[in-house]
């Protein structure tokens, strides 16, 4: 028996991230059976793909559209719940939080192997990289940056019962519920070196060891930064036109959110993103600024920071397990994903400098 090699490995990953003519037009059957007049001339451009989610821009040369689908292999549970970001979306249409309206979610596996939803396509920038960075000035990013932070705070104010999520999580215990969750994700994915493990364990500990109690309940994005925005620039009053990714949303603590957000701060996330993330460089606000800023724009009182941004820590590590895991199972191609294993114990050990007493 022989192994798959880096390339044969590479094309079966590729393969993975494109949709066939068969594939649209089971989406097109979809599209239209909900309403949307899109022609048969559908084609389909991956924008993002390898890390999470694959993100596919729909076009038929009039229309254009967004899917999202999870990769095809290499899935771990709960972590790719398209539904979750219809359903989140769908509650979120008209709020005073920016969303892609979404048009169709399709949870039968059997018209492309996989459950998709397709939204509408914002048009704006996504500012991902250092260098999409450089091509704005001081005062851009600064209001940018300002924007990003008020959407989120208008997002935890917003009533989540009201909108129709009353049922869309537990209120209560958020912070134990993510350690679990995220503490059973690296059952499955950790790298299986005996040194990293024991820095997830120790912190893993710490954290059960201080568990706060719960001062406010909201919406809880899961994965908020400047690269999981739409920005409109051109007005030069920057602000947010959509908010994506919600595939992690739940209710919860939005203490939580906001920690997460100041987390991806740190400079091991270019090594999980495989470039120069935007959100590390050094022309945005440091941490505390951040938290501070968001205090200013209306957001809730960060109780307990020390241990939400451990936490965050701790699950930002988890994840770039995971993208590392779905690597190595052959599910994912791009650049830098075979140093994203890199990131996981600087991510542990930055969590463990803010418990260890």
């Amino acid at each position: 028996m022989t192994g798959d090699t880096p390339e044969s490995t590479g094309k079966k990953a590729a393969a993975a991230a494109t949709l066939s003519e068969a594939e649209l037009a089971a989406v097109r059957e979809r599209m239209v059976a909900a309403g949307v007049d899109v022609s048969e001339r559908l084609r389909a451009e991956l924008i993002a793909g390898g890390r999470s989610n694959l993100t596919f821009r729909l076009d038929d040369g009039v229309g254009s559209w967004v899917l999202r689908m999870p990769p095809r292999v290499g899935r771990t549970p709960s972590a790719h719940d398209v539904a979750r970001e219809h359903r989140v979306t769908s509650a979120l249409t008209g709020s005073d939080v920016p969303v892609a309206r979404p048009v169709v979610l399709c949870e039968d596996e059997s018209a492309i192997g996989l459950p998709f939803f397709v939204a509408e396509y914002v048009a704006g920038v996504t500012v991902r990289s250092d260098s999409d960075l450089a091509a704005l000035n001081d005062g851009t990013v600064d209001r940018s940056v300002r924007a990003i932070v008020a959407a989120l705070a208008a997002l935890h104010r917003v009533d989540h019962v009201a909108v129709g999520l009353g049922d869309f999580g537990r209120p209560d215990a958020y912070a134990a519920r993510q350690l679990r969750r995220w503490s059973g994700q690296w059952e499955i994915v950790q790298p299986g070196d005996r040194q990293v493990d024991g820095l997830a364990t120790e912190l893993r500990t710490h954290l059960e060891r201080l568990l706060p109690p719960q001062r406010s309940t909201g919406i809880v994005h899961g994965d908020y930064r400047i690269d999981n925005t739409i920005l409109e620039l051109g007005s030069g009053s920057p602000r947010v036109a959509a908010i994506v990714d919600w595939e992690l949303c739940t209710i919860g603590d939005p203490v939580a959110d906001v920690a997460m957000m100041c987390a991806y701060r740190h400079p091991a996330l270019d090594l999980v993103l495989g470039v120069r993330s935007a959100w590390t460089s050094d022309r945005l606000p440091k941490v505390g600024e951040l938290a501070a800023m968001y205090e200013a724009a209306g957001g809730v009182p960060l109780d307990h920071w020390e241990f939400h941004l451990a936490l965050a820590y701790y699950k930002i590590a988890v994840i770039a397990a995971g993208i590392d895991h779905r690597y190595r199972a052959g599910a994912s191609v791009g650049p830098g994903l075979d140093r994203v294993a890199e990131s996981v114990p600087r991510f542990l050990q930055a969590g463990l400098e803010m418990v260890r007493a």
